[in-house]
């Protein structure tokens, strides 16, 4: 059963090398994007009090065309936001899970679950990530997915299956993973609601 994981996940890449293999003899479709540094700063009741930036090293690993790391307040409640943004990913330019590199920095989770949120405009939920993790006495919910085109997917190896389909259907692989991380009090699913629809148009040619 241990197996199942890696053999699913080496198949996908099997796949996926054929596809960017295909794609790779003619000129990919990367889509237009706006600067993820236009979004905006106040977002409904929320309001951006922080902007952060990522060190050189950190970068050079996490190897995005864009991204954006800001935290935003409303009374009584706070939100961290992360997107990273990838126009192509052919030449191994892919989104790092975080449930890999939690733990890499200190992190326990204690849940981990799929979680179905409601957004206006769309006639059904978006399914996304939930961990419930502690670092010492911090505890926190972090919620993410990723998202190209016109889905939303919380699982990596979906995630890797609908881009290899993209690179042979539609010759184009980009995508977009987001992260929220709020206080364990909190859910963080308000503040997704929030910006969700917003966000779609900044990238994925939307």
């Amino acid at each position: 059963m241990h197996k199942r994981p890696a053999i699913i996940l080496s198949s996908l890449l099997v796949v996926q090398g054929t596809a960017f293999y295909g794609l790779g003899r003619r000129a990919e479709v990367i889509p237009l994007s706006k600067p993820l540094s236009d979004f905006p700063t106040l977002i409904g009741d929320w309001r951006m009090v922080r902007e952060g930036a990522i060190e050189p090293d950190e970068r050079d690993v996490l190897r995005a065309d864009d991204y954006l790391t800001r935290q935003y307040v409303r009374p009584g409640e706070t939100a961290s936001l992360f997107v990273a943004y990838f126009g192509s990913q052919r030449a191994g330019q892919t989104p790092h899970s975080p449930k890999n590199c939690l733990p890499g920095s200190g992190w326990t989770w204690s849940v981990s679950d799929t979680i179905a949120v409601n957004i206006a405009g769309r006639a059904q939920p978006i399914g996304i990530n939930r961990y419930i993790v502690s670092k010492g006495d911090d505890h926190a919910v972090v919620l993410y997915w990723y998202q190209s085109r016109d889905r939303v997917v919380a699982s990596e190896y979906r995630a890797a299956g609908f881009t290899a389909w993209d690179a042979l259907r539609y010759n184009r692989t980009d995508t977009e993973l987001v992260r929220v991380v709020a206080p364990i009090t909190q859910n963080g699913v308000d503040f997704i609601q929030t910006f969700f629809t917003q966000l779609r148009r900044y990238n994925q040619g939307q």
